[in-house]
């Protein structure tokens, strides 16, 4: 077992029939701007470099995003503003992401999330993220080098610290570190969405420098 059988296992879960229901509803139905492409449509697997020193958890796939590429933050302005980084962080090979074909490489850097279907208006239940739970860590055991878990979000950052056993939990914050009693850090910041950058609660800046912070920790 590994990361690539994981990732099968992701593809093929039928666990929530809520989520299930949605994800290939959206995937049918279409937003009018994509009507001539073929959704993905599934859960949607976690990407990036196996021996990477920094582990992304984001949320869930947005459902004209992820569900349509079937490629964690590809196709979506979240994915517009997070690639953009981690190409300028020397994370990513290009600062686009398109489509699973686009050519996009991450270098150090591994994506996943506590969810993996798109759920209606952005919102998994506890019991949907109680049975995804599994995915997430039995990845974090194959993925040995990993130094920094950035976790984008709150939700992000509680499913993160639930699964690491961090007790008392910090409140979150952006740029808020947790180091983790086997030399780890748990880095947080404000969520990549659209809300987020949209409204300037969270800058390019802002994403940079907690990149740049991810950097350092990784070198220790």
């Amino acid at each position: 077992m590994g990361l690539k059988e994981i990732n099968e296992e992701i593809i093929a879960c039928r666990a929530c029939p809520r989520l299930v229901k949605w994800r290939e509803k959206v995937a049918c139905e279409k937003r009018a701007s994509y009507r001539n492409e073929t959704y993905w449509g599934k859960p949607v697997p976690s990407f990036g470099d196996p021996k990477s020193r920094l582990l992304i958890v984001g949320l869930a796939p947005a459902a004209h995003g992820a569900n349509r590429t079937g490629r964690m933050f590809t196709g979506d302005r979240s994915g517009d503003f997070l690639f953009a980084a981690l190409h300028r962080a020397g994370y990513a090979n290009q600062a686009e992401a398109t489509s699973r074909e686009d050519g996009l490489v991450l270098k150090d850097a591994y994506i996943t999330a506590p969810v993996r279907c798109a759920p209606p208006q952005n919102k998994p239940t506890a019991e949907e993220q109680k049975k995804c739970r599994d995915f997430l860590l039995r990845e974090m055991e194959y993925l040995p080098n990993v130094k920094v878990i950035l976790a984008l979000g709150g939700i992000g950052y509680l499913s993160v610290a639930k699964e690491l056993n961090v007790n008392p939990k910090p409140k979150f914050g952006h740029g808020l570190e947790v180091p983790l009693p086997d030399g780890r850090t748990l880095l947080c910041s404000y969520h990549v969405s659209q809300q987020n950058t949209f409204t300037g609660r969270l800058t390019n800046q802002m994403f940079d420098d907690v990149l740049d912070r991810a950097k350092e920790l990784s070198k220790n």
